[in-house]
């Protein structure tokens, strides 16, 4: 297949110093709500980049669920390949992509598991088979023998955490927070010239730095 004839000329917005706030998380949050407000199909959703000590990239998508002064907050299943790579090398990278926005946001950054207060008080807001569901994978990525079997762990477990009770949350599951040293802002502009505005960590970790990059 080849794609090399294809073109779309992004021209749908700019984007220019003198609007960007000191701190990227606040335009962080004006793009999230633009998207939200635009029906983008969950506009939280991100790729995720991680490395291991085989030095082999990885990269999949799951959900931010929550952005704070310091970044970006997601879960998982701990023993995952992705949780497997963070133990390895606590040190991620997270793209938004709003593709009718014409978008992207690039978060880089140190990650930690966050409180496990905080996952359990997340855990108990999730829908109750997905609560179930997250027993299911112990370990995330790990074999099963069918889809059937599969199906047939889960029924289990659901006669094991009946519906009404409250379903414990599995000690491998929690969340994780990336901590931004970098925000990279996107957008997408005519001729491939597009705008790109990074913000990164000052040496006193409490101002930002503002710097235009060439496309």
């Amino acid at each position: 297949m080849d794609f090399s004839d294809k073109r779309l000329s992004y021209e749908k917005g700019a984007l220019h110093e003198e609007i960007l706030p000191q701190e990227p998380f606040a335009m962080l949050k004006q793009w999230l709500n633009e998207a939200i407000e635009q029906n983008v199909p969950e506009p939280y959703a991100i790729s995720l980049a991680t490395c291991g000590s085989d030095n082999m990239p990885a990269v999949r998508t799951v959900l931010v669920r929550e952005v704070t002064e310091l970044g970006v907050v997601f879960y998982t299943n701990y023993l995952s390949h992705k949780g497997q790579d963070i133990e390895q090398n606590p040190h991620a990278e997270a793209l938004f992509f709003w593709h009718d926005m014409q978008r992207q946001v690039r978060v880089r950054g140190a990650i930690t598991k966050v409180d496990r207060v905080k996952t359990e008080a997340y855990f108990q807001k999730r829908p109750y088979e997905s609560q179930v569901g997250a027993w299911v994978s112990q370990p995330q990525s790990g074999e099963v023998a069918s889809r059937e079997a599969m199906d047939e762990i889960f029924a289990n477990l659901k006669q094991k955490f009946p519906e009404g009770d409250t379903v414990p949350t599995p000690e491998f599951w929690g969340g994780y927070e990336i901590a931004a040293t970098e925000i990279e802002f996107w957008q997408g502009r005519a001729n491939r010239l597009h705008d790109r505005l990074l913000y990164s960590r000052a040496s006193t970790q409490d101002t930002w730095q503002i710097t235009r990059l060439l496309p």
